[in-house]
Parts: structure tokens; sequence; C-alpha cells
């Protein structure tokens, strides 16, 4: 199972083939589960295919998914809520945290198979950074601003969920083409901003406040909610195919930095609001 992070994304990873399972010998475009052919054009965890599985071991079940990701999100929570708490955060804690769980979601998105350590880890970085983070935003900038983060965070989640299961999302390589083109613009967008920041221009490209600041946010937004989709198939192509048990580590880091990446995008853009009003 891939990433479909922006930033970690896999695509293109091999790794080592192995035996494959039922699942994994049946024919290319077969329904699978119920669900039409044509989302399952080709077999993600088939022998030869760039993330096939060693499937001797037990496959994973949604339950496996649903364990491992509430334990990757309680690992950012808990720290979350403890710096929040703290009221006096500091940037070299903010700006240490981010690098670390930066680089330890490096090291685990090269890695051939998924390790619990480094996601925990990174989980628990990741929680210090939006900790501090959202302490200095809701102390100092807008009051309040951090549980209507969280509750839009959780709405558009719901909202991205309940049109994956209706299908009025459908992740297709159309789709999915679509979305690393935008999200390689975004990512130039937000270099190009630092980099102007870094170079004298206090508000960059003007990202951080007004009508402009507002809907760079809810771009960031919805292309995290398509980043959601495509989580939620590789998810079910791994379970549908029999991935190894192990893929519900990755499944969990897919989806606990697609989930930090909309929060931190909802938190910019009611900051923006609130800091305006």
């Amino acid at each position: 199972m891939r990433s479909s992070n922006p930033i970690f994304s896999r695509w293109g990873a091999a790794r080592d083939a192995g035996p494959a399972d039922a699942y994994a010998q049946r024919p290319v475009g077969a329904a699978v589960g119920g669900r039409p052919a044509d989302d399952y054009a080709t077999n993600p965890y088939a022998p030869g295919a760039d993330t096939s599985p060693q499937t001797a071991g037990i496959a994973v079940t949604m339950d496996d998914v649903i364990v491992r990701t509430g334990t990757t999100l309680g690992t950012v929570l808990a720290p979350a809520a403890r710096r929040r708490g703290e009221h006096r955060p500091l940037v070299r804690h903010r700006v240490g945290a981010a690098l670390v769980a930066f680089v330890l979601s490096l090291v685990q998105s090269f890695k051939r198979t998924p390790s619990p350590v480094l996601i925990l880890g990174y989980a628990a970085f990741e929680g210090v950074f939006l900790g501090v983070l959202s302490g200095t935003i809701s102390t100092y900038i807008a009051p309040g601003v951090v549980v209507q983060a969280v509750l839009g965070t959780f709405a558009v989640s719901a909202g991205v969920l309940v049109a994956y299961r209706m299908r009025w999302i459908r992740v297709t390589q159309r789709f999915t083409g679509f979305v690393a083109a935008a999200a390689t613009g975004f990512l130039l967008l937000l270099v190009a901003d630092l980099l102007f920041s870094a170079f004298g221009a206090d508000d960059g490209l003007g990202f951080h406040s007004g009508g402009l600041g507002i809907l760079f946010g809810l771009a960031g937004i919805l292309l995290g909610a398509a980043f959601l989709a495509l989580d939620f198939k590789q998810v079910e192509d791994a379970v549908a195919y029999g991935a190894p048990r192990e893929e519900a580590w990755l499944a969990a880091f897919g989806l606990t930095t697609t989930l930090v990446w909309i929060y931190l995008e909802v938190l910019r853009v009611l900051t923006i609001f609130n800091s305006d009003n």
C-alpha cells in the first residue's frame, strides 16, 4: 500500500515480489468484493506489481487498519493536547518538532516495509508541532479557533467518506493524475512563498492574510479531501486483494499525514478569517 500524501508518496517504490494469494490470482478486471470491475483494472498486489506483498502471513483486514490508525492518531493527539495546555508555545519547539517529524516521515517513505517505531515517532513529534502551533494561534491570534479547526477537519473527513462510499467520488487513474498535478503546483507555490518571505517580503505571496490567503487555504482543503479519497481507495484495495497485515501501518501513516494536512489548512482559513474580523 502506498501513501497518497503529497510529500511522502511512495509511488514507484518497488518491493520484492512474493507468492500471490487468492486475490492476487484474480484476473485483471474481475469484480472484487461486489465492486464493479472497472474499479479494479489492475491488481496492485499481484506478483510483478510495484507493491507486491509477502502474502505468506495473515492478510490485512479493515479492523487492522482502524486499530493502527487509531493508535497513530492517538499518538498525535496526546502531545498536541499537552502542549496546548502549557500556555507557553515556543517557536524553537515548533520548528524542531516539525523537522524531526519530516525526517522520520521521509525515512519511512523510502523504506520497503512499514516501521511502527518510525510511524509512531513521526506521530509523536507531529503532535508536539501541532500542539505548539495551535497553542500559539489560540493564545495570541484567534482564541477558540483550534476547536473550530478540529470540528472542520472532522466535517471534511466525514464528507469525503460519505461521498466515497456513495461513489460520488470515483478514484480513477485520471483522478489520481489530476491530484498529483495539483499537489505539485500547490507545493511549488508554498516553496515560492517561503522564498519570498525569507528574502524580505513580509507576507510572502500573500497567502497568509486577506481573501487570497482564504482562497489558498480552501484550495488546500480541497486537495486534502482528494488525498483522503486516494487513501480510502488504497485501503479498500489492500483489503480486497489480501495485502499483508503490515500494510495496516502504511494505511495509518497515509491517513494520519492526510488528516494533519487537512487540519492545518482548515486552521489557516479560520485563523485568517478570525483575524480579519
